[in-house]
């Protein structure tokens, strides 16, 4: 049997015979740490799908569904990579641990203490996270720094809860994560993001103290962008973390996936121009199950003949499905653009007309 299967520039993978012998076996422990595509069908799975297995010469690894859909390969309908289920079953385990005691420092030995490698620990964490397993812990408890100096405790308690050892050390580690040291941050808004499963594969999800500002797939056409503009238009550092309206937002998110919510409730918290906020305060009023063309949206907010700068105002924006940039389609009734992708935008259009068990 050949053995040579196609590996993206770059990628973050385990060693190719490793990546072999877990997709011959099925093995989930490996689930969101590599993705296969098949280049014969167009389709992409986890390595623990039931699905028969091709020969490896016929499969391209890739280290994260971003790379499968963006090389053009389509969701496996029987294994259903991007769903929640994709992910490893150490992950949410691992996340609650580190919740419960984010200043506990956990290390590689910790970790092949709960019989996970560390290498495929840090592999997961940089696909889903963007950061290393051992940064996601440190951002998480200076996060938590963050927000007792902003309650007003001290700078020693606080340089103890957080696991520092000296208060050189954390203020070095603080300043490098919010750009100040800790004593000048009192007062200072901070972005908690945090990351959500999804039918439609991971959400990033970030708040400030006044609404959600973040909603995007991690794998949307431009999401660094995004990102990056949230970050200059708050002046503010963007860190994991919880945050009340993420958990409703959370809420609210599984609920609408399953069906059962219209309407959210979760302030947006989304800073643009004049123009920008008519365009997204009249997607909002688009009422669920139902479809605007641009041209209607441009009506909508008094510029008829602006149906392309509608649609630029609808492309930026950040807060996605709450904000329903989705519901907007071209005038012919095809579905246009989408930064999430037209499938998933498809997706969200099925669901809310009934079009989905």
């Amino acid at each position: 049997m050949s053995a040579t299967p196609t590996l993206p520039l770059g990628a973050r993978l385990p060693e190719t015979a490793e990546m072999i012998r877990a997709f011959l076996a099925s093995d989930a422990s490996f689930d969101g740490v590599f993705f296969t595509g098949v280049r014969t069908t167009g389709i992409f799975c986890r390595p623990s799908c039931p699905a028969r297995k091709p020969d490896p010469s016929r499969v391209s690894f890739f280290a994260t569904a971003r790379e499968a859909l963006a090389a053009g390969y389509r969701p496996c309908l029987r294994c259903r990579p991007l769903e929640t289920g994709g992910q490893p079953p150490w992950l949410v385990p691992l996340l609650e641990e580190i919740d419960r005691a984010p200043e506990r420092r956990l290390k590689d030995a910790d970790l092949r203490a709960r019989g996970l490698d560390p290498a495929t620990v840090r592999r997961h964490f940089l696909a889903r996270y963007g950061l290393t397993f051992h940064a996601y812990c440190r951002s998480r408890r200076l996060a938590g720094a963050f927000q007792a100096i902003q309650q007003g405790t001290a700078l020693d308690e606080v340089t103890f809860e957080a696991g520092y050892e000296s208060h050189s050390g954390f203020r070095e580690a603080f300043a490098r994560v919010f750009g100040e040291p800790p004593g000048r941050t009192a007062g200072r808004d901070a972005i908690a993001v945090t990351w959500f499963d999804s039918p439609l594969g991971p959400l990033v999800a970030g708040a400030s103290p006044r609404g959600v500002c973040l909603l995007e797939f991690t794998d949307r056409r431009g999401f660094e962008r995004q990102v990056e503009v949230v970050r200059r238009l708050f002046r503010c550092p963007i860190v994991p973390g919880r945050h009340p309206l993420l958990e409703t937002l959370g809420s609210e998110l599984a609920a609408y996936f399953a069906g059962s919510l219209r309407d959210f409730s979760v302030p947006v918290d989304a800073p643009g121009t004049p123009f920008q906020q008519r365009v997204w305060e009249a997607l909002r009023g688009i009422p669920y199950g139902e479809t605007r063309s641009y041209e209607d949206l441009a009506r909508a907010v008094g510029v008829p003949g602006a149906p392309r700068a509608v649609g630029r105002a609808n492309g930026l924006n950040r807060v996605a499905i709450v904000v329903p940039c989705h519901r907007v389609v071209n005038k012919d009734g095809q579905l246009g653009g989408y930064g999430g992708g037209l499938w998933r935008k498809q997706f969200l259009l099925d669901l809310e007309q009934g079009r989905r068990n």
